[in-house]
């Protein structure tokens, strides 16, 4: 039975006299198989409270660089800070770098300046780019860990992704929109940027899993907008107006608003709409009916996780960081999740 611990420190936590836990650890004969229990569950007491002691006055600074529209950054940004407080012991204190357009040498740039002015973690949400990885790299060089949310950079020296399983995400869309709008026209699937790894696989994982449901329908693809809104009404009203058989979209990165807004103009309304996170827009939109549904993940629950694996990193918590997807949902306008409130709608 190893261990770290003085027998005082065991027989304290057990409530069992010195002599009785000596006899414990030394395997001597005359002790009862429940007072081993007692002993071992002790030790793993110990171990666990070992870890909090290891956190206990330890203030962690994280920055959280993301490329992405600001209703999408503001919601990450609240989550985080609501999930900082959660984090006790530790002292967990936040930078914010939150652009909305995706240039792979501008987050490059931020990423060395965090390295120059010194980090405990980077949450990163930025394209597959090689400037990227060469910044995430030179920062893990520097002993700074980077957890990519959301969308990965997956040949980076990362040392974890959080975020949904974006190919199953992708198929779930095909799935739902297959059902839901019967007419089989084609569909649009708007993207904001060729470079985000997430992105691409939600659109594999649509086209893949609607090919095999339906195989002769047809997809149009609207991409290079960063999900800004002008950009987007823009480039979707001409897809409107070069193709009359679109009934159905798959939102892969936002900018729903001015989609819709792009139908109404054209006198269309499509069959079905699938979109992804529970942003402002987006709740607004579900609550309004005119989309079917969104593809939800806890953003809480991902900041969380990402702020104890750079914690793990650092080896004040146990375990070795890993990536693991979170639960993706389906919500409808009849089953949003509970602590929704109206002042994420603007």
């Amino acid at each position: 039975m190893r261990h770290p611990y003085r027998i005082r420190e065991i027989a304290q936590q057990a409530g069992l006299s010195e002599a009785t836990v000596d006899r414990v650890l030394h395997g001597r004969p005359g002790v009862r198989p429940s007072t081993v229990d007692e002993v071992q569950r002790a030790i793993a007491d110990l171990d666990r409270q070992r870890s909090q002691l290891r956190l206990s006055g330890r203030t962690f600074m994280v920055d959280l660089v993301m490329q992405a529209p600001e209703r999408f950054s503001t919601a990450v940004r609240a989550a985080l800070e609501r999930e900082l407080p959660a984090l006790r012991p530790a002292v967990v204190r936040s930078r914010f770098h939150l652009e909305e357009e995706s240039e792979p040498e501008r987050v490059a740039g931020t990423l060395a300046a965090i390295g120059r002015r010194g980090s405990h973690g980077v949450l990163l949400k930025a394209p597959n780019a090689r400037p990227v990885v060469d910044a995430v790299d030179a920062l893990a060089e520097q002993g700074i860990p980077a957890v990519t949310l959301f969308t990965d950079v997956p040949h980076s020296q990362r040392v974890a992704y959080v975020g949904i399983d974006n190919l199953a995400a992708g198929a779930t869309a095909a799935y739902l929109l297959t059902r839901w709008s019967p007419r089989g026209g084609t569909v649009l699937v708007t993207v904001s940027s060729s470079t985000f790894w997430g992105e691409d696989e939600r659109e594999t994982g649509f086209r893949s899993t609607l090919q095999q449901m339906t195989p002769a329908r047809e997809v149009r693809e609207v991409t290079d907008t960063d999900g800004l809104d002008e950009a987007m009404m823009t480039a979707v009203s001409n897809v409107l107006a070069e193709d009359a058989s679109i009934d159905a979209v798959y939102s892969v990165g936002g900018g729903n608003v001015a989609t819709l807004r792009a139908f109404e103009r054209a006198g269309r309304t499509p069959d079905a709409f699938i979109a992804h996170d529970l942003d402002g827009d987006n709740l607004g939109l579900l609550r309004q009916q005119r989309i079917s549904a969104v593809l939800h993940h806890d953003l809480h629950g991902d900041m969380r996780r990402a702020c104890r694996l750079v914690m793990q990193a650092h080896g004040v918590l146990p375990g070795a960081p890993d990536s693991r997807p979170s639960q993706v949902q389906v919500v409808t306008p009849f089953n949003q999740p509970a602590g929704l409130t109206d002042s994420l709608v603007e």
